[in-house]
């Protein structure tokens, strides 16, 4: 596995290698995360323990200023992580584009950033100057630190987690941004309409959900009812970016929700992940932008 691995600076947080992609043969199984000091496997099977002590020595000696390789087991109930090679580390602070993320290792499935969604981010970065932002399923708030950081009036973030919407405040105070412009709303998206568009209209919308949230959220099936309120919560002439994670979907799902419930928004771009999450089979991220113009 080591040999697909050609990064050669390692300021920044990265994935160091994307085998879920199929790119690799017999590798599909596993993805290789940097967060300094820390380098995290994740295993998506079992494996045979000589063989990730082995790629895990490589990795440790890889990386000079890596103190830690960690793997998690997505494999195994509740996706435990445990440590391979070096120190203990629970959390770190990592950066990216300039800005500071706290990053938390074995206490959830998802340790705070979305490393795909990175290129994401730079667009909101470069188009949020003096623009309102509704962030929907804002996790851990990465899109409103880029908006923020990118000049935006005001961030709004809406997530039916309120654990997961500290943890964003705390990302924004650690970049020590004005915490007057930015809005967190513990609620849920589907129920709580009024209560995001008291902040609005919006210049710049995000929807980034999840596919699948048990007693929440099932992307297929609720990703109309968030194209049908954009007339409702966007300016005319306002973007809205549209992810999606289902790996059964195609990016054709998401013109096909435009097109019946929301005929006003017309494409503008696609906005893909960086270079390394190499996908053969066309299921990873999809990204596209839409320009609302009624």
């Amino acid at each position: 596995m080591i040999e697909y691995i050609s990064a050669t600076d390692f300021t920044d947080c990265q994935r160091l290698f994307h085998g879920r992609g199929h790119a690799y043969p017999n590798l599909s199984h596993v993805n290789v995360d940097w967060f300094s000091p820390v380098i995290l496997i994740t295993l998506y099977q079992e494996v045979e323990q000589d063989w990730l002590l082995l790629q895990a020595q490589a990795l440790f000696d890889l990386v000079p200023s890596c103190t830690s390789v960690q793997v998690q087991y997505r494999c195994r109930k509740l996706a435990p992580t445990a440590v391979v090679v070096g120190k203990d580390i629970d959390t770190t602070i990592v950066t990216e584009m300039g800005l500071r993320y706290h990053i938390t290792f074995g206490r959830a499935q998802n340790v705070g950033l979305f490393l795909d969604m990175k290129n994401g981010r730079e667009w909101v970065l470069k188009h949020a100057d003096d623009k309102s932002v509704l962030n929907l399923f804002a996790y851990t708030c990465p899109f409103s630190l880029a908006a923020i950081a990118g000049g935006a009036k005001q961030s709004v973030n809406i997530d039916i987690s309120k654990s997961s919407l500290t943890k964003g405040r705390e990302n924004h105070r650690l970049n020590n941004h004005p915490m007057d412009k930015v809005k967190f709303e513990g609620v849920d998206i589907f129920k709580s309409n009024s209560r995001i568009k008291k902040y609005g209209l919006y210049d710049v919308i995000i929807s980034d959900p999840p596919t699948l949230q048990f007693g929440s959220v099932n992307i297929e099936r609720d990703y109309a009812k968030i194209i049908k309120k954009i007339p409702q919560w966007l300016k005319p002439e306002g973007k809205v970016m549209l992810c999606l994670n289902a790996p059964e979907l195609s990016e054709d799902f998401l013109f096909e929700m435009i097109k019946l419930h929301c005929p006003d928004c017309i494409f503008e771009e696609r906005i893909s992940p960086p270079a390394v999450f190499k996908e053969v089979q066309g299921k990873g991220l999809k990204v596209l932008v839409f320009t609302y113009k009624p």
